[in-house]
C-alpha cells in the first residue's frame, strides 16, 4: 500500500504522523475529544475514532469558506455517533430568485460514525464511518480511521473514499475484485443512501494530532487533509496551497468552545460548539412543588395511631379530604380508594410526577400521616386514560425506615412489587366524582427548515385545549388555535409529486386561515383483558385528515415486546382545517412490533408494516435509545413500493428525533415533554395518519426498569 502512494506530500504526512505516535514530551492529560467543522468528534477537515460521552448532544457552526456547516451531533451510545446538518455554500443560490430571492444554496446531509475497536495499551481506537450517508451525497464518503493517545497527544491516520479522500493518494485496493471500484460515480439525487457510489474510487490517507496544552482550556491541531478541493459539488472547485490545517479548541467552559483554524493554506476557519449531556442530566429545583408531606410521629413504642378506629376494620377518616391532599401534593388524582386487608389500595391517574417512583413515595408519605398503623402496605393503582395500567405495591414500615435514614435503598426496593391490575375482591371506601372538565391555554409552535422559500419557516400561535369526559373511559377532546405570528408569506413552492397530495399541500394548510380548529377528537378506551387494551376514536384526527379508527394492543407486563394492530379510515381535510372536507379518502393501517433490546442500555425498536395515506404499502423501522432518566434519542426510516422516482426529492421517508422530559427544565414538576423532530423532506410518500394518542405510550408505565431505574426518586 506504502509503495503505491502517489505524492510525495502523503509519504511526508505519514511520516510525520507515525512520529507523533511516538511522541510525549509532557505527562499531561490527552486531549479530549472535540468538534471538528462537520460537527462529530475529529480535527478541523477529518474525523478521529475519538467518541463523546454517551448521551451528548452538540450543536457545532462553523465556516470555512464558502461553506458554513450547522451540525447536530448525537451520542445515543458509547460506540456510535450520529450527525446531521445543514451546509449553506455562500457562492451557490438556492433556487430562482422568484422563489429564493439571495438565499444560498443549502444540502442536507446525515452521518454515522461506529466503533469498531477500543484502545488499549498497544491497540489503537479505531471506527468506521460515512459522511452524507442519506442526503444529497454531495459530500458523500467512507472511511477507517484510527487513533492512539500518546502523553498529550492524540494521534490519528485513516483512509477514505469519496470526499474526505479526494486526493486520491492511490488505488481503489477493490478494483482487483471489480472494475467499478475504480471511479465513484457523482450523486444523482437528493436524500438517497449513496450505496450505488459508496467505497468507491481512489483512496485518500488523512491524519494529524491534537495536542493538549499546559494550559488547559486550549488544545492545538495538526491536520493533513485527504481532500484536494479539486473535485468539489457543483464544480465548486478551491484553490489549495498546502494539505496541512491549522488549528485550535479554546474552552469557554465544559458547555462551550471555540475554534479557529488556518485551513488549505490561505483561509481562516472559526466555529463555536455549544454541548450537553442529557443522560446526565437531572431536575432542576422544584421550588414551585408543595413540600413532602411529613411521616406521621412515631412514640418510642412505635405506636402512631391518631384516628379512632370504628368497627374492626375502616378507620373514620375523611376520605375526600385524603383524596384532595394526594391529588395536590402527590400529583395522583384519584378515582377509586379500597381496602383488602391490611392493604390500602388508591386507583388514580399521575398528572404531575414524571417518575412512577417519585409518585409513588409523595403517595406513601400522603397515606402514611392520615391512615392508622392498621396498614401495612400501600398499592397504587396507575390508571391512564380511563384503564388501568400497573399496580405497585409498597410496605409501609420499610419506606418508614428508608426515609428516616434507618435502612438502605437497596433494603427498600426489595419491598416493593409491581403487578398487572389485580382482579382481586375489594372494599370500596370512595370513590370519587367524574371530573368532566379540564382546559388550558398554550402556546403552540411549528417550524419548516431548509426549504427553498426560506431556511427558517415557521408559525407561533395561541392555542386552547380541553377534555369533556362522558365518562372516565370515553372523551371529547379538542383544540383551537389562532395564528398570532409566522413568516409563512414566504413559502410559495409545492415540491412536485407524482403521488396523492395527501401530504405536500401543506402550504395552504398553513396560510389559509388564522383561526383553526386542528382536532376535535372523540375517543374511548377499554382494558380488553390483563395485558390486552383497545381503543377506538373519531372526529378531526388531525389538521390535514378526519375520520375513524381503532388500535389493540398486547403487552405483558415484565416482557420487553408489544405487538399492536391499528386501523382507519380518513378523509381529508379542506385548508381552513375547520368542518368541510376534499375528495381524497383512504383506508390505511398498520401491525407493529415492539421490542426492547439490552440489559445495560436499552434500545427500543419498532416495526410496522401496512398501508400508508397515500395508498402505498410498506414498513417503517424505528430505533431509539432510552436513558435511564428518561431521555429518547432516535431515527426513523419508511421504505415502500413506491419508487424513488414517484416519491421524489429524498427517494424514502426517514428522520431523527430526540424527547426530553420538560421535568428538566422548570422549576415545577411535570409530565410534559420537549420534542424536536427533524425531517429533512415533506413528502407524500410512507406518510402515517395522526391521531392524539395512543396505546404504546399509553402504557408506558408497564416498564418495570424505568420505575427502578429512578427508584432513589421514590424519597423526594
Amino acid at each position: 500500500m506504502i509503495s503505491s502512494l502517489r505524492t510525495p506530500a502523503a509519504r511526508l504526512a505519514l511520516a510525520a504522523l507515525s512520529l507523533s505516535i511516538s511522541s510525549a514530551l509532557y505527562a499531561q492529560n490527552a486531549p479530549a475529544p472535540t468538534a471538528s467543522d462537520w460537527g462529530g468528534i475529529g480535527l478541523l477537515q477529518t474525523p478521529t475514532a475519538r467518541m463523546a460521552d454517551e448521551g451528548e448532544l452538540a450543536f457545532t457552526a462553523s465556516h470555512t469558506s464558502p461553506y458554513s456547516r450547522y451540525n447536530i451531533v448525537l451520542q445515543p451510545l458509547p460506540w456510535m455517533e450520529g450527525a446531521f446538518r445543514y451546509v449553506s455554500v455562500a457562492n451557490r443560490r438556492y433556487g430562482p430568485e422568484w422563489l429564493s430571492g439571495n438565499q444560498n444554496y443549502k444540502d442536507k446531509s446525515i452521518d454515522l460514525k461506529i466503533r469498531l475497536l477500543q484502545e488499549s495499551r498497544w491497540v489503537p481506537e479505531v471506527s468506521a464511518g460515512f459522511r452524507d450517508l442519506g442526503g444529497t451525497g454531495l459530500f458523500s464518503s467512507e472511511y477507517l480511521v484510527a487513533s492512539k493517545r500518546a502523553g498529550a497527544f492524540d494521534a490519528s491516520l485513516g483512509l477514505a473514499t469519496g470526499y474526505i479522500g479526494n486526493r486520491g493518494d492511490f488505488r481503489n485496493p477493490l478494483a482487483a475484485l471489480n472494475d467499478r471500484f475504480e471511479t465513484r460515480p457523482r450523486s444523482t439525487g437528493a436524500g438517497k443512501f449513496n450505496s450505488n457510489g459508496m467505497f468507491r474510487g481512489p483512496v485518500g490517507v488523512f491524519g494529524g494530532v491534537a495536542y493538549q496544552t499546559p494550559w488547559e482550556p486550549l488544545q492545538l491541531k495538526l491536520e493533513y487533509d485527504g481532500n484536494d478541493y479539486k473535485h468539489e459539488p457543483q464544480n465548486n472547485n478551491q484553490n489549495q496551497r498546502s494539505p496541512f490545517n491549522f488549528g485550535a479548541t479554546y474552552a469557554v467552559n465544559k458547555n462551550v468552545h471555540l475554534h479557529l483554524g488556518w485551513e488549505r493554506g490561505d483561509v481562516a476557519t472559526v466555529g463555536i460548539t455549544m454541548r450537553t449531556n442529557l443522560a446526565q442530566i437531572s431536575s432542576m429545583p422544584k421550588v414551585l412543588d408543595p413540600p413532602p408531606v411529613p411521616l406521621k410521629q412515631r412514640s418510642s413504642n412505635g405506636d402512631s395511631s391518631i384516628v379512632e378506629s370504628v368497627g374492626d376494620d375502616t378507620p373514620a377518616l375523611d376520605w375526600t379530604a385524603v383524596a384532595t391532599q394526594l391529588e395536590q401534593n402527590a400529583g395522583l388524582r384519584v378515582q377509586r380508594i379500597s381496602q383488602r386487608g391490611s392493604e390500602l389500595i388508591v386507583s388514580g391517574e399521575q398528572r404531575r410526577f414524571y417518575y412512577p417512583a417519585q409518585g409513588l413515595g409523595r403517595t406513601a408519605r400522603v397515606l402514611d400521616g392520615t391512615l392508622p398503623p392498621d396498614f401495612n402496605w400501600f398499592t397504587v393503582q396507575n390508571t391512564r386514560l380511563g384503564v388501568p395500567i400497573v399496580e405497585t405495591s409498597i410496605e409501609r414500615q420499610a419506606f418508614v425506615d428508608y426515609v428516616n435514614h434507618t435502612s438502605t435503598l437497596e433494603t427498600l426496593t426489595g419491598h416493593v412489587e409491581m403487578g398487572p391490575p389485580a382482579a382481586q375482591r375489594r372494599e370500596t371506601l370512595y370513590q370519587a366524582p367524574l371530573h368532566r372538565l379540564d382546559g388550558a391555554f398554550n402556546i403552540g409552535y411549528q417550524q419548516s427548515l431548509g426549504g427553498p422559500d426560506g431556511f427558517v419557516l415557521f408559525q407561533v400561535a395561541g392555542t386552547y385545549s380541553a377534555n369533556f369526559y362522558f365518562t372516565r373511559n370515553l372523551w371529547l377532546a379538542g383544540t383551537v388555535s389562532y395564528n398570532a405570528y409566522n413568516n409563512y408569506d414566504k413559502f410559495r413552492y409545492d415540491a412536485p409529486s407524482r403521488l396523492p397530495r395527501v401530504r405536500t399541500n401543506i402550504r395552504q394548510y398553513m396560510t389559509t386561515e388564522d383561526l383553526t380548529l386542528p382536532s376535535l377528537q372523540l375517543t374511548g378506551t377499554r382494558q380488553i383483558g390483563r395485558d390486552l387494551y383497545g381503543m377506538a376514536y373519531a372526529g378531526l384526527l388531525e389538521s390535514m385528515y378526519a375520520g375513524a379508527g381503532g388500535e389493540i394492543l398486547y403487552r405483558p407486563l415484565n416482557e420487553r415486546w408489544a405487538f399492536g394492530v391499528e386501523a382507519n379510515w380518513v378523509k381529508q381535510r379542506d385548508f381552513d382545517q375547520r368542518l368541510s372536507f376534499r375528495d381524497y379518502s383512504v383506508a390505511t393501517g398498520h401491525a407493529t412490533f415492539y421490542y426492547m433490546w439490552g440489559e445495560e442500555r436499552r434500545v427500543i425498536s419498532a416495526l410496522s408494516a401496512g398501508r400508508y395515506l397515500a395508498k402505498d404499502w410498506g414498513a417503517t423501522l424505528s430505533v431509539s435509545r432510552a436513558f435511564d432518566n428518561g431521555v429518547t434519542m432516535g431515527a426513523y426510516a419508511t421504505k415502500t413500493v413506491v419508487s424513488s422516482l414517484d416519491y421524489g426529492e429524498g427517494s424514502f421517508d426517514k428522520g431523527i428525533y430526540v424527547s426530553v422530559p420538560f421535568d428538566f427544565l422548570l422549576p415545577r414538576s411535570t409530565r410534559a415533554r420537549a420534542n424536536f423532530l427533524w425531517n429533512p423532506l415533506y413528502r407524500d410518500g410512507g406518510a402515517r395518519v395522526g391521531h392524539s394518542y395512543g396505546l404504546y405510550q399509553m402504557t408506558s408505565e408497564r416498564d418495570p426498569e424505568f420505575f427502578f431505574d429512578n427508584i432513589r426518586t421514590i424519597g423526594n
